[in-house]
C-alpha cells in the first residue's frame, strides 16, 4: 500500500492519489517520473543558475506542469513550480521540507501546493508551487524583508525579530493581523527547529490590492539536519540566538513588542496544542528515514517542554 508524497494519503498500487494530481490540476489523472536523476538535476541545476531568478544555496529548477503529457517540464524562465533535487551534503532535505510544511499547514499557516515527485532514480524532488505567479503569466508583486529593509543575500542575518515588526508596521495594509501571523509563525519555527528563517525566507506579497505576509516557503527542520547547530533562531530575539524559552517568545515578543492582548495568544498557543497529536502522527507517516524521524519527534517534544505546550 503506498503513501501519496504530495497528500500522505494511502493511494493503493498507484504512486499519487487522486486528491494529490487534482491539487496540481483538475485534469491530470497521473503524474509520470521526473525524466532526470538526482545527479542530473543537480547538474542542471548548477548549468542554468545563471538564468533563472530563482535564488539561494539549495540547488533549484524551474519547472512547468505539462498536463498533456503528465510531467513537470524543466524551463529556464516563466516557471509556475520550483523543484529542489536530493542534497549531495545534507541529505533527506525533500522529505523533510515536505513534512515540515505539512506541520506548518495544520496550524493555519498559509502555504501553497506543494509535495514530491519520483525523479527517474526513484528519489524525491520536493516541488512548490510559486505564489507570486497566477492566471496565464500574470506575476504578483513579492518583496522579501531583505529588499524591504535594504540587506543583502550576505546580510540577511544582520537583523533582528524586533525589527520585523517595524517592517510590517511600515508596509502592511493590516498590520494587526500580520503581527498575529509572525507570532504563530515565530513559535512554530522555535518548535520544529528551525534555526535559518533569515530576511530572505520572510516576504511580503500584494493581492487584491492588500499587502501581507506571503504564503511560507523554505520551511525545514534544520537543527536536525546541522549536526552542530548551536543557535535556535536566525534572527536575534531580545539579543539572543539560542535558550529561548516561554518568556521570550510569549511574554516579550508576543505581548510586548507585537503588542497581542492575552486572548489572540491564548489562541494561537490553543490551536498549536490541539494539533500535536496530529504533528506526531504526520512525522510517523512522513517519508523520512526512521532515525530522523525519531530526532524530528524528539525535538519537537523538547521544545514543547521548554514553553509549556
Amino acid at each position: 500500500m503506498n503513501i501519496c508524497p504530495i497528500t500522505y494519503q494511502l493511494c493503493g498500487d498507484a504512486k499519487y492519489s487522486n486528491k494529490g494530481l487534482k491539487l496540481l490540476s483538475r485534469n491530470l489523472a497521473h503524474l509520470n517520473d521526473l525524466s532526470l536523476t538526482q545527479e542530473e538535476q543537480l547538474r542542471e541545476a548548477a548549468v542554468r543558475a545563471d538564468k533563472m531568478s530563482i535564488q539561494g544555496v539549495q540547488p533549484k529548477l524551474s519547472a512547468k506542469l505539462n498536463v498533456k503529457e503528465e510531467i513537470f517540464d524543466i524551463v529556464d524562465r516563466g516557471g509556475e513550480y520550483i523543484l529542489k533535487p536530493q542534497n549531495s551534503f545534507y541529505p533527506e532535505l525533500p522529505e523533510n521540507e515536505s513534512l515540515t510544511m505539512k506541520l506548518a499547514e495544520l496550524i493555519d499557516i498559509e502555504v501553497p501546493v506543494r509535495g514530491m515527485v519520483y525523479s527517474s532514480d526513484g528519489k524525491f524532488t520536493y516541488f512548490i508551487k510559486r505564489f507570486d505567479r497566477y492566471g496565464k503569466n500574470k506575476k504578483r508583486s513579492v518583496e522579501d524583508f531583505a529588499q524591504l529593509a535594504g540587506k543583502s543575500r550576505d546580510t540577511k542575518y544582520d537583523y533582528s525579530m524586533e525589527k520585523l515588526v517595524n517592517i510590517i508596521d511600515t508596509f502592511c495594509t493590516f498590520p494587526a493581523i500580520e503581527k498575529v501571523k509572525l507570532f504563530r509563525f515565530t513559535v512554530f519555527n522555535f518548535l520544529i527547529g528551525n534555526e535559518d528563517m533569515h530576511l530572505k525566507n520572510f516576504s511580503l506579497i500584494t493581492r487584491d490590492n492588500k499587502v501581507g505576509l506571503s504564503p511560507a516557503y523554505d520551511l525545514l527542520n534544520t537543527t536536525i539536519i546541522v549536526s552542530n547547530a548551536l543557535e535556535e533562531i536566525a534572527l536575534p530575539l531580545a539579543g539572543k540566538k539560542r535558550n529561548l524559552n516561554l518568556k521570550i517568545l510569549i511574554d516579550y515578543f508576543g505581548k510586548e513588542r507585537l503588542n497581542l492582548n492575552y486572548k489572540i495568544i491564548s489562541q494561537v498557543l490553543d490551536k498549536i496544542k490541539s494539533a500535536f497529536d496530529d504533528w506526531e502522527k504526520m512525522i510517523t507517516n512522513s517519508f523520512l528515514s526512521s532515525p530522523v524521524r525519531e530526532k524530528y519527534f524528539e525535538l519537537v517534544k523538547a521544545r514543547r517542554e521548554i514553553i509549556g505546550l
